[in-house]
Parts: C-alpha cells; sequence; structure tokens
C-alpha cells in the first residue's frame, strides 16, 4: 500500500531525480486533456500531480478517470480541500501546512477528511506543506488566509521543515505558490535538504528546464511543474 512513497525512496537511493506535472482541474477542460497527456507522457515526468486551492465538487474525479486512461503514470492527489479525494488516484498527499498558524490548515481539514479516507483504499502519504514567499500573493496564501515564510530566514525555513519530520511527516513539500514570480532558491533548498532525511519535493515558479536542474543540483529530491506549463507549450519538449 505504499508503493508510490517507496518508488520515491528508492528513486532517491538509486541517485535518480523526479519531475512531477501539476494539472489544476479549474486550468484544464476534458477536452485537452488527451493531447496534454500525451506531451506529459513523451516528456521526463515520472509523475502526475493533481489538484488546485479551488476546485468544484466532482470535477477531480472526472479529470484523474480521463487522465489514468491516457497514462501510465502515477497520479497522486495534491488536494485544497476535501471535494478533491477520488478513488481513482493512486496516492495522495496528506498535507499539513506546518508554515501556517491556521489550525484549519494544520489539522483542522485533515480530519474533515479522515471519515472519508478511511472507505477508501488510496496511499496516503503525510507531507508537510512549506510555503515560502514568492513575490506576489499567491492562491494558497488567499485561500488558507496564512502568510508565507520570508525567503530571507531560512534558519525558520529549516527548522519548520525538520518539525514536520519529527513529527512524523514522510515528505517535506516546499512550496512557492501558483503562478510565483520567482522558484524556491538554491541555498533555501540545499540547507533544507541537509537537515533533512526524508524526501524533499520542490515547486513553484519554476518555467523552464535551467531552474528544474538548479532546484535538482541543491538537492531536491523530485520537482513539480505546473503554472509554466500553461504558457508554453514547448516547456514539455524542453524538460526531456
Amino acid at each position: 500500500m505504499n508503493a508510490i512513497y517507496n518508488h520515491i525512496v528508492d528513486s532517491i537511493k538509486r541517485h535518480k531525480k523526479l519531475l512531477a506535472v501539476l494539472i489544476d482541474p479549474d486550468k484544464i477542460t476534458i477536452q485537452k486533456v488527451f493531447s496534454f497527456i500525451e506531451k506529459v507522457n513523451a516528456s521526463m515526468a515520472t509523475h502526475i500531480f493533481v489538484g488546485g486551492s479551488t476546485v468544484k465538487s466532482n470535477v477531480t474525479s472526472t479529470l484523474v478517470n480521463k487522465i489514468k486512461s491516457s497514462t501510465n503514470l502515477p497520479i497522486v492527489l495534491f488536494p485544497g480541500s476535501i471535494s478533491q479525494i477520488t478513488t481513482s488516484a493512486d496516492a495522495l498527499l496528506f498535507l499539513s501546512l506546518i508554515s501556517g498558524r491556521n489550525a484549519d490548515y494544520l489539522i483542522g481539514k485533515q480530519i474533515e477528511a479522515v471519515s472519508k479516507l478511511r472507505e477508501i483504499n488510496l496511499e496516503i502519504i503525510p507531507t508537510g506543506y512549506v510555503l515560502i514567499e514568492s513575490g506576489k500573493k499567491t492562491a494558497v496564501q488567499e485561500v488558507t488566509k496564512t502568510s508565507p515564510m520570508p525567503r530571507h530566514d531560512i534558519n525558520a525555513i529549516v527548522d519548520t521543515a525538520v518539525a514536520g519530520e519529527f513529527l512524523g511527516m514522510r515528505m517535506i513539500y516546499l512550496e512557492a505558490g501558483s503562478g510565483a514570480l520567482n522558484p524556491i532558491n538554491a541555498n533555501i533548498i540545499s540547507n533544507v535538504k541537509k537537515a533533512l532525511k526524508i524526501p524533499l519535493i520542490v515547486g513553484g515558479g519554476i518555467k523552464n528546464k535551467s531552474q528544474i536542474q538548479v532546484a535538482y543540483d541543491a538537492g531536491a529530491d523530485l520537482v513539480v511543474v505546473g503554472n509554466a506549463l500553461e504558457h508554453s507549450n514547448f516547456f514539455l519538449n524542453d524538460a526531456k
């Protein structure tokens, strides 16, 4: 039942870097899924993440089913709310916004999801979610009513990530946010990676292959790209 997580850990042991394409159900139409997933299949992507900050009910399930019919890549839910949980996916990042102080997103929303998650067969991966300022107000910040961590306060970012590990999180996700002006810089990534014993995910503001490589070189085990795909038809080819 830990196939997705175990594969990530095994890839790290083999020094293989991973790339997830994040698909926001609010930003893609069902009609465009097949052609888009064809590009994903031809790229270096190893995972597909599905989720967004504000998604209408039942949209995620329909989208995941459509994606699943077009790819063999693992589909992992990156849910902004309980309405985005679907049995059609392979795994779910059980996120706790450990960089914020809004109890709803630290534990409240997670409790709401438990009754639903108990009834379905879905791999659940506890993940500490750390939001870092990126040069603009992001959807995550708006929805959760929390402030991102200052980029210059690296010690606080590292301590927050390690606290997540100590609390039992199985992965840490450093996030600049959807539409971020700036990706998370290499100094932050490298310092956090050095302090962790669990996988490190990095996403937000990554717009090209060179920025992916910077994140990998700094220590990211899995890089997530999303917004760049909305603005560049050539990004996936470039990311091969």
